[in-house]
């Protein structure tokens, strides 16, 4: 069983460092997802190019529930996903990593659930820490031991994409509390919280949005940005496995079987 997994966003495409690597094609009900499987240091992980190779599928065309789906029929009982955002604050900086703790949705048209009624049932799924303490802590520690800074807690505003947010978009989300805009928190952390699976998300800034940012944006910028950061972020990726604790005290793995939860 493999119990825990990345999730590779914009620039991060490739499952490196691992050993006995095999890709899988997990039929799920939602579809069919690509994820590859190995060992780093004798644990065994799952990859999945969360964009696909090379970063052909945009973020509103993902199919987040085949996804998350997939790594939960191999067992994963953690993600730690990467996503590049923006930052909308000049305090966090481009090249910084931050761990969001908090979402904003502005997304409009993707699944967001695993339950619909019918045979499914419908359930009111508790979000109110939607990205688990214990799996941040262990990033924070692989940070610590490789010397890098990583911002544990921050705002994550998800916008529908592909396009680039207006000024005026960005400045409400400012107003409204966040401090990281991006396109694809939403929904796979609801999805990962929906099937009980721990879930982290480690934001790599590559810009300042739109209106904080002296120039237009582009992703080249970003690209570029997420190649200079791709050092750190394996060193945080790999260096968490062994800080993930398989009993750690969270509500990850019991959020449906708790009180005022409606099926």
């Amino acid at each position: 069983m493999i119990k825990n997994a990345i999730i590779g966003g914009t620039g991060v495409y490739d499952p490196y460092l691992l050993d006995d690597m095999q890709e899988r094609v997990m039929n799920t009900p939602y579809g069919d997802a690509k994820v590859i499987t190995g060992k780093y240091q004798g644990t065994e992980v799952a990859f999945l190019a969360r964009h696909g190779e090379k970063h052909s599928v945009p973020p509103h065309l993902i199919n987040y529930r085949a996804n998350i789906m997939a790594l939960k029929m191999l067992g994963v009982k953690n993600i730690i996903a990467t996503a590049a955002v923006g930052s909308l604050h000049f305090e966090y900086k481009p090249g910084s990593f931050v761990l969001a703790d908090q979402f904003i949705d502005f997304t409009r048209c993707r699944p967001s659930t695993f339950y619909e009624g019918g045979e499914a049932g419908v359930v009111h799924c508790d979000m109110t820490v939607p990205y688990c303490s214990e799996l941040r802590q262990a990033l924070v520690k692989a940070g610590a031991a490789n010397g890098i800074e990583i911002c544990n807690g921050g705002v994550y505003v998800c916008n529908e994409g592909p396009r680039f947010e207006t000024a005026a978009e960005i400045a409400v989300f400012k107003q409204m509390g966040g401090h990281l805009v991006g396109m694809t928190s939403v929904p796979e952390v609801c999805l990962a919280r929906e099937l009980g699976i721990c879930y982290a998300n480690i934001s790599i800034i590559t810009n300042f949005a739109a209106g904080i940012s002296p120039g237009v944006l582009t992703h080249s910028e970003v690209l570029d940005m997420m190649k200079n950061s791709l050092g750190g972020i394996r060193k945080i990726l790999t260096g968490s496995l062994k800080y993930i604790d398989e009993k750690a005290p969270c509500d990850c793995g019991n959020i449906l079987n708790e009180p005022g939860v409606m099926k």
